[in-house]
């Protein structure tokens, strides 16, 4: 079971943005990733079905919590939602939303992972995605078009043997902003605002 630490900052200065220490596995669902920021103000739980679609999501960011998972509006995969303060105190004030969207996004490294999964696609492919994104600081649900594109696959040499690296290209289609993702498996071993600072087991491959 790959566990670690991710570090962010902004990709424009480089401005340290904090992190998360993360574990991540298959399981019965599918795949299931959970992470906390250093000071506990900050956390993702995300299970995701054999398909990729998300089956649960709760984001925490400071004062903010959603909580949400795939489903069916008109026919079409979509995504539901429950947005509340994160104190149970003011529970009453959850407000519920749903958007035909088939996943969410967001500045989690697991969000990177479950776009990947859910387009499945081959090297040299390219496809636009509708998601809807989770904005830290206030968790906002809205939606955002992206591209993505998996330019290819390269194995790099490791001492338990060779570890195949996709190289996705990703824009956001309503800045025009352009990044790319490295992901072995299911651990992102580079992407814009994100590095990988530790790593104790290998990725999974499924």
């Amino acid at each position: 079971m790959p566990s670690g630490a991710y570090s962010f900052h902004d990709p424009a200065d480089g401005t340290p943005l904090g992190g998360e220490r993360f574990s991540c596995a298959p399981g019965p669902a599918g795949w299931r990733y959970t992470a906390a920021s250093a000071d506990g103000r900050c956390s993702v739980d995300l299970t995701l079905d054999v398909r990729g679609r998300p089956v649960r999501v709760e984001v925490v960011a400071g004062d903010w919590r959603v909580r949400g998972g795939a489903t069916v509006l008109d026919g079409a995969a979509a995504v539901a939602w429950v947005r509340a303060p994160a104190d149970p105190a003011l529970a009453a004030h959850a407000t519920e939303g749903d958007a035909k969207t088939p996943a969410f996004t967001g500045s989690s490294p697991a969000f990177l992972v479950a776009t990947a999964r859910l387009l499945g696609l081959a090297p040299g492919q390219s496809v636009r995605v509708r998601l809807t994104a989770l904005t830290d600081p206030v968790l906002a649900p809205h939606p955002r078009e992206e591209a993505w594109a998996l330019t290819g696959i390269e194995e790099h040499p490791t001492p338990g043997g060779p570890l195949p690296v996709a190289r996705y290209e990703v824009a956001d289609l309503a800045t025009g902003i352009r990044g790319v993702v490295h992901l072995a498996g299911d651990v992102v071993l580079a992407a814009p605002g994100v590095e990988l600072e530790e790593l104790h087991s290998p990725p999974n491959f499924i």
